[in-house]
């Protein structure tokens, strides 16, 4: 943590505002999200067709709309697109606990959506340039505020849902709301990408599609998004497998590991991989490891009850504790390069834009391999063989790594020249 201390102290106010911010915004976003299913079915009185309405929306919303993001904040700049998007989400949580019709749920789960699709580009691209040549530890020190909002916020939100769930989406609005104010008074205003300004939209697209490398970059990352997702997918699945009971429990210790190696180990991994291999070799390494993360479940085959003994426990759960740590590592080793690399492939021109895509790929990604991952599951438990689930897996990651792979060593991962940095707006 030292070294954390030291790192944030090292950059900017602006940088360190965002790191702060993300925290924030996990912490506010996820002491609501996990709980709103519950709360529309059982509060509400709501069918499951309509939970998964309200949900999908917000979902569909967000990951539809990042290139959107992404375009509003390099045209107009990054603090009034990130703005914008605290204020729709605290108008959106704030409707989350005030209504209860269909229509308006919908509309305010929207707004979180689209919220999301503005300042996650523009939070990213906002950093690059602020952290200039020191984006690699910048990325890596965010996404230990990152991991960590992810942590607490379901327990601030659990604690707050023993009173009532309008309390918890209150807290969350006010958050959001508190964000607003800081960033309107600490964030730099700076202007749009100049390329954009003098071009369209359309324009600018056709110019981000034709970046082949870009492209193919983002095509070969979508591996590692489904694997990286398995956290709150087939692991949680297989904790409800082996211990049958214990699963909700099983699973919160899951989420813990997870978020203590991103917490604890993101800087020294970053710092270890910077020290011995290039940034591209580190994205492959981290990706292989990811799929190999999931062979230690090819040989669990026990499960343990209330009637179970400590060795019992330990040995059955242990394949799930050391697969969601390895899945930690290979992802803290692959994120602060991956991020660099979407920066250094944008040439640092339309950099907002290009994350929007980037997310919009990935998150397309996540929603098909969740399908198959489930579609996988399902045949294999029939068939008797849960462990052919894992070796799908592990092979995604070999595929994912081996392309990223043939990517760098063809040459099509070099950086483009950067243009000049942007000028703070009179």
């Amino acid at each position: 943590m030292n070294s954390l201390s030291a790192q944030f102290r090292s950059f900017n106010g602006c940088v360190r505002l965002l790191m702060v911010q993300q925290f924030t915004i996990n912490t506010a976003f996820y002491m609501l999200m996990p709980y709103l299913a519950v709360h529309l079915a059982n509060d509400l009185r709501m069918a499951a067709w309509a939970v998964g309405l309200v949900l999908g929306v917000r979902n569909f919303t967000q990951q539809g709309m990042f290139l959107v993001g992404g375009t509003l904040a390099d045209r107009l700049g990054c603090k009034p697109v990130i703005v914008a998007g605290c204020v729709l989400r605290t108008v959106g949580f704030g409707l989350l606990g005030c209504v209860d019709s269909l229509p308006a749920l919908v509309a305010a789960s929207a707004a979180t959506g689209f919220a999301g699709a503005m300042f996650n580009p523009a939070v990213r691209a906002c950093l690059a340039h602020e952290a200039g040549e020191r984006r690699v530890v910048a990325f890596a020190a965010f996404n230990v505020f990152y991991q960590a909002g992810m942590f607490v916020g379901p327990l601030v939100g659990l604690a707050l849902l023993a009173a009532d769930f309008r309390l918890v989406c209150s807290v969350a609005a006010v958050l959001f709301l508190a964000l607003t104010l800081l960033q309107l008074r600490l964030l730099p205003a700076r202007r749009g990408t100049p390329s954009a300004e003098q071009s369209g939209v359309l324009a600018d697209w056709r110019t981000i599609v034709r970046n082949r490398p870009f492209v193919l970059f983002s095509l070969a990352m979508i591996g590692s998004y489904v694997l990286s997702f398995q956290v709150y997918l087939a692991l949680p699945l297989e904790a409800h497998r082996v211990a049958p009971g214990s699963g909700d429990a099983v699973t919160t210790a899951l989420f813990a590991v997870s978020a203590a190696v991103a917490v604890v180990g993101q800087l020294g991994i970053t710092a270890w991989a910077r020290a011995r291999w290039s940034p591209q070799r580190a994205i492959v390494y981290g990706i292989s490891l990811m799929g190999a993360a999931f062979l230690p479940l090819v040989t669990a085959d026990s499960t343990v009850d209330g009637r179970s003994g400590l060795l019992d426990w330990i040995v059955t759960l242990g394949p799930l504790l050391v697969s969601v740590a390895l899945l930690g590592l290979g992802t803290a080793a692959v994120y602060p390069f991956e991020m660099d690399t979407v920066v250094r492939l944008a040439g640092g021109r339309l950099v907002a834009t290009h994350y929007g895509l980037y997310n919009s790929v990935s998150g397309l990604g996540i929603t098909l391999g969740n399908l198959t991952t489930g579609a996988v599951w399902d045949a294999t438990d029939r068939l008797g063989h849960p462990e052919l689930t894992w070796w799908i897996l592990a092979v995604t990651g070999a595929l994912c790594a081996g392309c990223v792979a043939l990517l760098a060593r063809s040459g099509r991962l070099h950086a483009r020249p950067e243009p000049e940095p942007m000028t703070v707006a009179s």
